[in-house]
């Protein structure tokens, strides 16, 4: 085929994607906070979710942050977040990874103290975004209840958007998600003895 012909049938093609693409923005006409759950054995769930904070800052809201293991050790998006606290509300609230601890009865008491705080941030319309980092964790160990967990986040304000992440969500969440998304695991550098890395995992 030649050049000419492929610029026309790429032509046609992206025309025709235009316009059902179009269809489907012209018919999404609701307005409204959503849920969203990153979950899977995957990079990235953490992540995607601070990139949100950057773009709700970016969009003049403010930000509640809430980490339910992450803690003993302050994280860069920890250290970059607190120096705008105007604009958000950052609390690490885990005392270490589940096999740090070994103290499932001190884990309960930290995860429960959390969604504490989360509630708060949850009961406030001026919060545009709330981020609950590792509650997916906390629900997988039962620390909480995630029929009151699902409760509290269906009956925040109607324009609050709510990230949750974390491995092993429960399958109660990611129904009542508008989102839901699994990163998947293709290769990753600690397989092949690479530590953890300021700037990529911390």
């Amino acid at each position: 085929m030649s050049e000419d012909a492929l610029n026309e049938r790429h032509r046609a093609r992206m025309q025709r994607k235009k316009a059902l693409v179009d269809s489907k923005i012209d018919a999404a006409t609701i307005h409204t906070g959503v849920l969203l759950v990153h979950t899977g054995n995957g990079k990235g769930k953490s992540s995607s979710a601070f990139g949100m904070v950057m773009r709700a800052l970016g969009h003049g809201m403010k930000v509640g942050v809430v980490q339910f293991i992450k803690g003993a050790k302050p994280t860069g998006e920890e250290m970059f977040l607190r120096r705008f606290p105007d604009e958000v509300s950052f609390h690490a609230m885990g005392e270490g990874y589940t096999w740090e601890t070994q103290d499932r009865e001190r884990d309960v008491a930290a995860a429960q103290r959390a969604w504490t705080k989360a509630g708060e941030f949850l009961n406030d319309p001026s919060i545009g975004l709330v981020v609950l980092d590792e509650l997916n964790i906390a629900l997988k160990y039962r620390y909480l209840d995630v029929e009151r967990v699902v409760a509290d986040l269906m009956s925040r304000p109607e324009m609050q958007h709510v990230v949750v992440t974390g491995r092993a969500a429960p399958p109660e969440l990611i129904e009542a998600a508008d989102t839901a998304s699994e990163m998947q695991l293709l290769k990753h550098a600690f397989k092949a003895g690479i530590a953890a890395q300021p700037g990529v995992e911390w």
